[in-house]
């Protein structure tokens, strides 16, 4: 298993700038964005997709430095009921599924999406109780007039480019637990499965060891990301978890982001990671920084010193004390 890197923290330097930061630091892969809420400050997407000179010089930059892609990413919502902002982030979705292709990239990285409550909306309707009843009918509507429809065709297209579309299970998104997006993959098709993220299952009261095990079974693990979080015992006891006060009022929050072994200890991330080698998951844990606490440098510096004592890093070998 590989220790990678979102890239998207060093979005205010160049790629080479961050190729040479992230090599420094000992990590072996990177996760690029290409459009969509993270945009894409390290890729040219459109000179990337017409131009194998740009692709062989994209190549170089990454793996002169020792390093590997291990992902494509365009988190966005593609079932947006603006038209424009749905076009927008489909395209960048179509763009990276090509681009992820012509690389030999195995995974693009992205949201479910989430639409509105009716045809004639302007903004998504993250639904979370059955009632009153017309809760229900917009999830029948979501789902049956516009998630299956759309991930059933993007399904077909991915399967014809070779590549996996890893779902970052997250609030706000149609598929924000495993019964939610196994509910899209048993519909749509097994190109779709997740990018695992564990701090956005924390704080909705899940258990992400039990969570990857499932997923892992169904054949849908594809991506891993590492990234914390922190559940304030006193704010979570007084208000719950569904918070939405600015990620920058960290002190009234129930639950924040954090570094890497900042909201589960260094003992939590080796169970993790023997679990990821247990279900066979041995590709790429991809470090995202969102810590309102420090700085990139130092978060991500906290992540490595974890991930470096929690991964397994070579094969395990044969049991010399048992029959296997």
């Amino acid at each position: 298993m590989k220790i990678g890197i979102f890239t998207a923290l060093f979005g205010d330097k160049t790629r080479q700038e961050a190729l040479d930061i992230i090599a420094a630091e000992g990590i072996k892969a990177v996760e690029f964005g290409a459009g969509a809420y993270p945009g894409a400050s390290h890729l040219d997407v459109e000179k990337l997709l017409e131009s194998d000179a740009a692709r062989k010089e994209l190549i170089h930059d990454v793996e002169s430095r020792g390093l590997m892609i291990s992902a494509i990413s365009c988190h966005g919502n593609a079932l947006h009921p603006v038209k424009a902002i749905a076009q927008d982030h489909h395209q960048a979705f179509v763009n990276s599924v090509k681009l992820a292709s012509l690389l030999g990239v195995p995974c693009v990285n992205g949201f479910s999406g989430c639409p509105g409550d009716s045809p004639t909306a302007i903004n998504p309707n993250w639904v979370t109780c059955a009632w009153p009843d017309e809760f229900r009918d917009i999830l029948e509507y979501q789902w049956k007039e516009v998630v299956i429809p759309y991930w059933t065709e993007q399904n077909a297209f991915l399967k014809e480019h070779n590549v996996k579309f890893g779902i970052e299970m997250h609030p706000g998104f149609v598929c924000y637990s495993n019964d939610t997006l196994l509910k899209l993959r048993h519909a749509a098709g097994e190109q779709i499965g997740a990018n695992f993220d564990p701090s956005h299952l924390w704080w909705q009261g899940i258990d992400p060891i039990a969570a990857v095990k499932q997923l892992a079974e169904e054949g849908a693990l594809f991506h891993v990301h590492a990234k914390d979080t922190r559940v304030d015992p006193q704010n979570s006891a007084l208000n719950g978890n569904l918070d939405t006060k600015s990620y920058g009022d960290i002190a009234k929050r129930s639950w924040v982001f954090r570094s890497v072994g900042y909201g589960h200890g260094l003992e939590w991330w080796k169970d993790f990671c023997s679990v990821l080698r247990t279900v066979g998951y041995d590709y790429v844990l991809s470090i995202e920084h969102e810590d309102g606490l420090m700085n990139s440098i130092e978060g991500l510096r906290k992540a490595v010193t974890i991930l470096d004592q929690s991964v397994i890093h070579e094969d395990a070998g044969a049991m010399f004390w048992a029959k296997d």
